[in-house]
């Protein structure tokens, strides 16, 4: 009677590998906060725009230009250029005539250009239009085309996931975070739970559902805990109070119930956000593509190798996030340079010393973020590498030791055992070798 075959199991009875359990234990408990949150945080009452209260909007395609002088001005000023009429035909077909905008900043208009035209009632009762802007939603729709090609062309699939994840991201800010704030929320609050709603949903959907990803999101969400817990003090100890330009300002006053020194802080959390995950999913993936490599790398191996790479990627980040506020703040610093302030008055001042705040703190943020990632990356990866992988028998064979006597059995090895006949399947792959042996 031939032997029962006996096929061994690599999920040592467990329903589940250790690595996708490990997944589901900081995967569940995070999405039941996070939606807690944003349940209980949900804006009820935002207040909404009223189109009727503002000036009347219609599109337009300009017919004809004449330029003319322009009016004289007090002695002393800039005589303007730029002044005359433009003939325009709105959407319903109606043409009317309009003043050139003239002035800093004004559009250069000339025919056949889409503009956009505002109407204000007049002495008579009818409405007097001028040309506020240009119409661009054509050129923005064909330079988003553009961009989602390429991204799709170079991406493939991770690129069209990786685009899913920006309109999440995007229909979280404008559907939860800014009218919660607007709604009287606490705006720190919500940019908590806002930016963990966007990591969840965006990392796991971008990197897949694996070890890798949640390690990432692991040591993104240790990160910005830092973050938050620094921009709170840096904030306070510096007498920050979110009111530092005109834009605040004006939100100050028309908005009187949302917390700008809250706002501040926000901003800085969601700031973090965007770089944080860029370090955290670089430094997992790292640990990992070098376990692959060299599975005989053992914890401090792969933690040092990873933070030198770590170390590198820091240190262009920070330039980038300084060169994105320089250039952001570009005629800010113009202004600034021309005015003859003091570099040590310019730089304690309220608008520039927030965003000092802002790239410290974020930048302190991703630092810590490093070590967190790596340190969480190599344990895993060095536990993986010490478990063996289980090798399930080969369907029809028995995993029973053979009759050295019988015809055909292997030679016994130098222990007296039989000798190993090769794999028919060939080696694994060093990357499955290592996860596949912590899956187990």
């Amino acid at each position: 009677m031939p032997a029962p075959h006996h096929h061994s199991h690599s999920h040592g009875g467990s329903p589940l590998p250790k690595a996708r359990r490990l997944t589901l234990l900081l995967l569940i408990p995070a999405v039941l906060l996070t939606a807690l949150g944003m349940l209980l945080l949900w804006p009820r009452d935002a207040p909404e725009a009223d189109p009727a209260d503002g000036p009347k909007q219609a599109k337009a395609v300009v017919q004809a230009v004449t330029h003319g002088e322009c009016a004289p001005v007090p002695a002393g000023e800039e005589q303007p250029t730029g002044c005359g009429t433009a003939t325009v035909e709105l959407a319903g077909g109606e043409v009317v005539e309009t003043e050139l905008p003239y002035g800093p900043g004004a559009p250069e208009i000339k025919p056949g250009d889409r503009v956009i035209v505002m109407g204000l009632e007049n002495l008579t009762g009818g409405l007097s239009w001028s040309i506020s802007d240009h119409q661009r939603s054509r050129e923005l729709w064909l330079l988003g085309v553009a961009f989602a090609l390429a991204v799709i062309a170079f991406g493939r699939w991770r690129g069209l996931t990786a685009l899913a994840g920006l309109a999440v991201t995007f229909g979280v800010l404008l559907f939860f975070i800014v009218p919660s704030i607007l709604d009287g929320r606490s705006p720190m609050l919500v940019a908590v739970v806002g930016a963990a709603a966007i990591m969840l949903t965006v990392l796991y959907l971008t990197h897949g559902l694996n070890l890798t990803t949640t390690i990432a999101v692991a040591g993104t969400l240790a990160s910005l805990i830092i973050t938050t817990v620094l921009a709170e003090i840096s904030v306070a100890a510096a007498h920050l109070t979110g009111v530092a330009d005109d834009t605040s300002n004006f939100l100050s006053i028309t908005q009187g119930e949302v917390n700008m020194q809250g706002l501040l802080l926000a901003s800085i959390v969601i700031g973090s956000l965007g770089v944080l995950d860029d370090v955290t999913v670089t430094q997992s993936a790292t640990v990992t593509e070098l376990a692959a490599a060299n599975p005989a790398y053992g914890f401090r191996r792969l933690y040092g190798a990873a933070t030198r790479i770590g170390r590198a990627h820091i240190a262009s980040v920070i330039n980038t996030i300084v060169l994105a506020y320089a250039g952001a703040s570009l005629p800010l610093m113009l202004l600034f340079a021309t005015g003859g302030t003091p570099v040590g008055e310019l730089l304690t001042g309220q608008l520039i010393a927030q965003e000092l705040v802002r790239s410290a703190v974020g930048t302190i943020g991703l630092i810590a973020a490093v070590p967190i990632t790596t340190a969480l990356a190599s344990f895993f990866a060095h536990r993986a590498g010490q478990q063996p992988p289980a090798v399930p028998a080969p369907a029809g064979l028995s995993t029973a030791a053979p009759d050295p006597a019988a015809p055909g059995s292997p030679a016994p090895g130098p222990s007296g055992l039989p000798a190993t006949a090769p794999d028919a399947a060939g080696p694994r792959p060093p990357t499955e070798s290592r996860w596949a042996a912590f899956d187990n």
